[in-house]
């Protein structure tokens, strides 16, 4: 079995992050405030991911199950997402897009409540989430503790994009506080915390990744693996580095820390589904093969029920 714990769909590009507005073009084209890029292969005139692609892609690559999250850059979608777990109950589950410094309390308890998400996720990360939108933004703030505890008191998980070391989203020691004083919230962190090249040559950026990836030595904090590929751009598949990055994160913290997910769709303009799939066991073929199951399906069953 293996299990995506990292996907998005969306019926169409309406975000918003701090370089200004996110909108679709045409044939996977995207326009990031007034910088035009690839965001998708161009395979079709309207720039969309819906759910049945997501589940054909699931088919084309033998992957049994999906978690969605979503993030200001794609657009919130809570309503749309609600409906694909709906719709294909047995093959999704799904976070909720959560603003804290946008949304009122009434908002967010009533997405923290609804029986669609089994998280809430908030995208943190200063290019496309929430930092960048509000730079003065600090998850250890006294007025957001009502949310982590009505997270941990109805039983939803956590999911954050903190961005990469040294940006202002990568608050660890925040991220630190609220797990230890909310044990039964179990917190997923996307991406491994983006070990990009210049982090992991720079001492001090260094230090700041390894930091964030020991919070995987809680007993309930994750990581997700999603995008390694996309923080190399000087590399091709199979992108052996990211096999390093994942080698040094489970040298840390252990492979049973660690979730596999691929940040599909972005990650398409890499490399198709099936090589995103076939990278994700090369990749991990360091570990044993019971880790190796933990890593593809069975760490995302515990963690996501």
């Amino acid at each position: 079995m293996v299990i995506d714990v990292h996907t998005h769909v969306f019926p169409c590009l309406a975000g918003r992050v701090g370089a200004g507005p996110v909108t679709g073009i045409s044939y996977g084209r995207a326009r990031i405030g007034d910088q035009p890029t690839q965001l998708l292969p161009p395979l079709a005139e309207t720039l969309a991911f819906p759910s049945p692609a997501l589940i054909a892609h699931l088919d084309w690559a033998g992957v049994s199950r999906a978690v969605l999250l979503q993030g200001p850059f794609y657009g919130e979608c809570n309503a749309y997402v609600a409906e694909a777990v709906r719709r294909y109950p047995e093959r999704l589950v799904a976070a909720a897009c959560i603003d804290p410094w946008g949304q009122s309390r009434e908002q967010l308890e009533a997405l923290v409540t609804a029986p669609e998400f089994r998280a809430a996720k908030i995208e943190f990360s200063v290019p496309s989430g929430l930092c960048g939108l509000y730079p003065q933004a600090r998850l250890g703030a006294p007025d957001l503790t009502w949310l982590w505890r009505d997270l941990a008191a109805h039983g939803k998980r956590l999911v954050l994009d903190l961005g990469t070391a040294g940006t202002a989203a990568y608050q660890t020691g925040a991220v630190r506080r609220i797990a230890e004083a909310h044990p039964d919230l179990r917190v997923i962190i996307a991406h491994l915390g983006q070990p990009r090249p210049q982090v992991l040559a720079t001492a001090a950026l260094r230090t700041a990744w390894e930091e964030q990836i020991d919070l995987g030595r809680l007993a309930n904090v994750w990581f997700d693996s999603a995008a390694l590929p996309a923080y190399l751009p000087q590399e091709t598949v199979p992108f052996p580095t990211a096999a390093e990055y994942l080698r040094r994160a489970c040298d840390r913290i252990g492979a049973a820390r660690i979730m596999w997910g691929s940040d599909i769709p972005g990650l398409l303009t890499w490399a198709t589904y099936p090589q995103l799939v076939q990278m994700a066991r090369a990749h991990s073929d360091f570990m044993t093969a019971s880790e190796q199951a933990a890593f593809l399906a069975g760490t995302a069953l515990q963690v996501w029920g």
